[in-house]
């Protein structure tokens, strides 16, 4: 990725005037003559607007006690969720906005008449054809399920069981366990095979265990679903085969490692020679097992989670094989469920979307369409969707952000009270290496070898999944692939990943309320600016600061600092844990450290930078509010989100990341710049003693 301006640039502009921020714009013209700096200033000011809107405001609500019902609180109040989405706000608005942008795309596509067998348009408008096409889904039913079926039928031992386990996965079928391949975490110049935990219907492992009525009645739903679900199949003894899966997910699901441990970095690299896996597991026939998936030649693996392993062995040596070929079945029907025709497609939603999420009607047959097309043909439709609605204005305005946060991180560590010289070296040079990536991929996704027709919507998936893990398993033995893109350019989100060492942002989140071209820099810093801070705080977290600048996990902390870090990320695990999202639920401080680092780090990061980019001078008051109230408004107008109760605590149970409301709060109520910007003091319901305040970073 190209590195643009950094901050300290602006200063040596000809007479102050750059592109680095308004702000200067604003400041160059009061150096004017007096009777040209009131003009010049005016129309300065009548360019910009604040980037805050205020009709979500509640004024009911006292900044000083909650400040993120003061922002969003009016439009809390009056927004109600649709019945088809169990969520509203800016990210889930965006995210509806690209579905919309996208299906423009694919209509112009599809209306071609002369499309060419084997380009990208043709597989653009025939996959969404496919989806489309209800009155064929229909009429096939489970039809195109037939010949896997018959693969398992045919299973007869332990042997071709685990072989299974592997070809059904390549085509996303069942599987009690997820092979990949990604970098080697401790030598980030090789790619490796990994083994991860797998196998569950219901989201997490609580669900089969936990004694409350909410899971109670959970568990007896997903019975009644399957039973439901065998029965439009026309399968035999259908309560019979839903009890037999129950009772063999429970057993995997109690051989899970929880949601904590898993995020483990440490805990979960354990490489092990190919021949010594049957140490873990001697009942699995690993050679069956990776010659099914094409990765038997490879000298070792990374096994996440060893002790599931060994219980999976003994659970596929205690279970007879009609066991888990009704549930290699089961897991095949409800892969594919979407995709069955419209019976199929209604019990699956009443209970993975309506039951266990609130969802209280399925997204328009469009919407799911998109997300089919952006799920096996993203890059294609993005490559049009870029050149639509992402300018190289914004994308050079979103490359100076990044270097001038980058600046502000690097100062922030010079002044860092807790931290050694010498680990304060090795933060900064990972700093200098992160790689950012803006927009779009430099390289575009290949999808040459994928075949798509306008009436096999199951064949497409499962060819999809084909080219996909080809394209993983010819990964091994080259270089990184480092032009290689997580996410398509029309997904509303960013990320952080620690074997590259790079920070992704996607065009489609460079959109108000997180990146407003038309607003001044306060809010950009605010918004997209603690987006960009948050990403370059995850390599910094509890698990990415385990990562050097080259990608490797390895130890480059002096054991004194590494205590006093540890010892602030359990001050932000407590406080966490003290937020309650009812009564009976709180956040689990654990889970989500990463994430709440991560947006603690990006917003205080963000406001050192925004203030460094004002170059010494007072930022103008915009529609009657100053440079830093501006900040904080952008910041929290971006988690402006309101939630179906069921999504919430499922969300709460599985997901790393906090609810929208504490990621604002939590951090806020850490700053002291936030304080005097709204003048918080004991008593208010934001305030906490300054002792008892986590700074990390």
């Amino acid at each position: 990725m190209n590195k643009l301006l950094i901050g300290g640039l602006c200063a040596t502009m000809i007479a102050g005037l750059s592109a680095c921020n308004d702000e200067a714009k604003v400041n160059t013209a009061a150096a004017a003559a007096p009777a040209q700096q009131t003009q010049a200033a005016t129309a300065v000011k009548a360019a910009l607007t604040s980037g805050i809107d205020f009709a979500n405001f509640d004024k009911s609500v006292r900044p000083q006690d909650d400040f993120y019902d003061y922002v969003n609180g009016g439009w809390i109040k009056k927004t109600e969720i649709p019945a088809d989405r169990t969520s509203v706000g800016a990210f889930y608005d965006l995210r509806e906005k690209s579905k919309s942008d996208i299906k423009a795309i694919i209509e112009d596509v599809a209306a071609k008449t002369d499309l060419k067998a084997g380009t990208d348009e043709q597989k653009v408008a025939d996959l969404y054809r496919s989806y489309m096409d209800t009155a064929t889904l229909d009429k096939l039913g489970i039809t195109p399920l037939k010949p896997e079926l018959a693969k398992i039928d045919a299973i007869k031992s332990t042997d071709e069981l685990v072989a299974y386990f592997g070809e059904s996965q390549i085509i996303g079928g069942g599987t009690p366990l997820a092979f990949f391949i990604d970098i080697d975490s401790k030598d980030s110049s090789r790619y490796a095979t990994h083994l991860w935990q797998y196998g569950l219907s219901l989201p997490e492992r609580d669900y089969y265990f936990n004694d409350a009525e909410r899971f109670v009645k959970i568990r007896e739903q997903f019975v009644q679903h399957m039973i439901n679900m065998f029965k439009l199949a026309g399968w035999d003894k259908p309560r019979k085969s839903a009890e037999a899966i129950m009772k063999l997910e429970t057993a995997i699901a109690k051989a899970h490692w929880d949601v904590v441990a898993s995020r483990d970095s440490t805990k979960t690299y354990n490489k092990y020679a190919l021949a010594d896996l049957q140490t873990l597991a001697p009942e699995i026939n690993w050679n069956s097992y990776l010659q099914a998936l094409g990765a038997d030649k490879q000298p070792d693996i990374i096994v996440s989670q060893p002790s599931f392993i060994t219980d999976l062995g003994k659970l596929i040596k205690d279970t007879d094989i009609a066991t888990w070929k009704t549930y290699l079945r089961w897991h095949l029907l409800t892969n594919f469920a979407g995709d069955l025709g419209s019976d199929f497609d209604k019990e699956n939603f009443d209970f993975f979307a309506r039951k266990l999420n609130g969802q209280e009607e399925p997204e328009p047959r469009w919407k799911r369409g998109v997300s089919k097309v952006n799920n096996l043909l993203g890059e294609v439709v993005g490559k049009v969707y870029v050149k639509r609605h992402f300018t190289p204005e914004a994308k050079a305005r979103m490359e100076q952000l990044v270097e001038n946060l980058r600046q502000a991180y690097a100062d922030s560590i010079d002044e860092l009270d807790w931290m050694t010289p010498e680990t304060k070296a090795a933060a900064k040079a990972k700093l200098a290496k992160f790689n950012p990536k803006i927009g779009y991929p430099n390289k575009w996704e290949d999808y040459s070898k994928l075949t798509i027709a306008a009436d096999d919507l199951v064949g497409n998936e499962m060819r999809a999944g084909q080219v996909e893990h080809q394209k993983s398993l010819d990964k091994l033995g080259g270089p990184i692939d480092r032009d290689e893109w997580h996410m398509t350019p029309q997904t509303v989100n960013a990320y952080y990943n620690p074997t590259m060492n790079e920070i992704v942002f996607p065009a489609a989140i460079l959109q108000p309320p997180f990146f407003n071209m038309a607003a001044d820099s306060a809010v950009n810093y605010g918004g997209i600016g603690a987006v960009i801070g948050h990403e370059m705080g995850h390599g910094f977290d509890d698990q990415g600061a385990k990562y050097d600048g080259d990608g490797n996990m390895r130890d480059w902390w002096t054991k004194a600092d590494l205590d006093a870090f540890h010892a602030k990320t359990e001050a932000l695990v407590a406080q966490y844990n003290g937020f309650f999202v009812y009564p009976d639920l709180h956040v689990n401080g654990e889970l989500t450290l990463g994430e709440n680092i991560g947006d603690l780090s990006g917003v205080t990061i963000a406001y050192k930078a925004y203030k460094k980019s004002l170059n010494g001078k007072e930022a103008p008051e915009i529609e009657g509010l100053t440079g830093d109230q501006r900040f904080f408004m952008g910041f929290a107008q971006i988690w402006r989100g309101k939630f179906k109760e069921e999504a919430v605590r499922n969300r709460v149970a599985t997901d790393p990341h906090s609810p929208a409301k504490f990621r604002a709060l939590g951090s806020l109520e850490n700053m002291p710049q936030f304080y005097t910007t709204f003048d918080v003091k004991p008593g208010d319901g934001m305030y906490i003693e300054p002792a008892k305040r986590v700074k990390i970073w």
